[in-house]
């Protein structure tokens, strides 16, 4: 059994004159961090690995859940393939996870993300929102072998906020 768990990057900043890559979170973006993460950490099991982006926006989310998860510095990367907005080299890379691993959170884009959750999970959503969660099981012992999954579990920050 695998278990994905997904996390879009949450809101970035665009009044910086700076690369896409570059672009940092915003004020809303860092409060909806923290607010999905201590969410997110009472419904989950961590993951053994948590991998972001290495765009700063993604590294600044994923920072919250590798905060709010207690997750050791060993079991955490960035990785630039991950800095995908179509969903291809997201797709690859989940595939090729290392078998030992049963639970993973990835960090990462749009369009991609929403795409992926639609893809391997049973739960058509319109769009992942920034700093949505997505929690999908596969029945399969082997990442390669994934395809569709069940979609247990979703939070977005729209839902917490009072």
């Amino acid at each position: 059994m695998k278990t994905l768990y997904l996390v879009r990057h949450a809101k970035a900043s665009w009044k910086h004159d700076v690369e896409d890559h570059e672009r940092p979170l915003k004020k809303r973006g860092r409060k909806d961090s923290a607010l999905v993460s201590d969410e997110v950490k009472t419904k989950i099991t961590p993951p053994q690995k948590l991998i972001s982006s290495d765009a700063v926006r993604a590294l600044a989310t994923a920072k919250y859940f590798k905060e709010a998860l207690e997750i050791p510095d060993a079991n955490f990367e960035a990785n630039h393939i991950l800095y995908d907005f179509r969903g291809a080299n997201t797709m690859r890379f989940i595939k090729s996870l290392d078998d030992d691993l049963d639970r993973v959170m990835i960090v990462g884009h749009n369009h991609a993300f929403t795409s992926i959750v639609n893809m391997m999970g049973d739960k058509y959503i319109e769009n992942l929102p920034t700093c949505g969660f997505a929690k999908i099981k596969f029945d399969e012992d082997h990442w390669a072998d994934i395809v569709t999954g069940e979609t247990v579990l979703t939070i977005f920050p729209r839902d917490l906020k009072l």
